[in-house]
């Protein structure tokens, strides 16, 4: 499975971005997908993950209501990140991932449960 994301870039404070993971394969009944985040000198932190079938999301307290994942209903094997009210502290490297849903047990935020990533893109939030 291949994963590209797409869709960072540099915003201001209070904006909206939409980040897209295209993927390569149909597996989104039978894995879950998820979006996480990363700076420099810290764990990557995931932010947003939506189940098998796609039924169910889970978010980080960190994101609270500004963050919505979705499967893309125009783009086959897409999926979205909606990004609201963009702060500072959304600065970091996006990636896209994905795993079996055997081994995520339903919509997991645990970057240890992925074994497919994309590359990553870059967001920044000025201030």
């Amino acid at each position: 499975v291949q994963l590209v994301e797409s869709g960072g870039g540099s915003v201001q404070t209070g904006g909206s971005l939409t980040l897209s993971c295209s993927i390569s394969e149909t597996i989104y009944m039978d894995n879950c997908l998820g979006w996480f985040r990363q700076v420099p000198g810290k764990e990557r932190e995931g932010v947003a993950a939506i189940g098998v079938g796609g039924d169910r999301t889970t978010y980080s307290d960190s994101v609270t209501d500004r963050f919505k994942i979705s499967l893309d209903n125009t783009k086959t094997n897409t999926l979205n990140l909606l990004i609201n009210n963009l702060e500072p502290e959304d600065s970091a490297v996006y990636y896209c991932a994905t795993t079996p849903g055997y081994v995520c047990r339903g919509p997991s935020l645990l970057s240890r449960r992925y074994n497919f990533w994309g590359q990553g893109t870059q967001v920044t939030v000025s201030s």
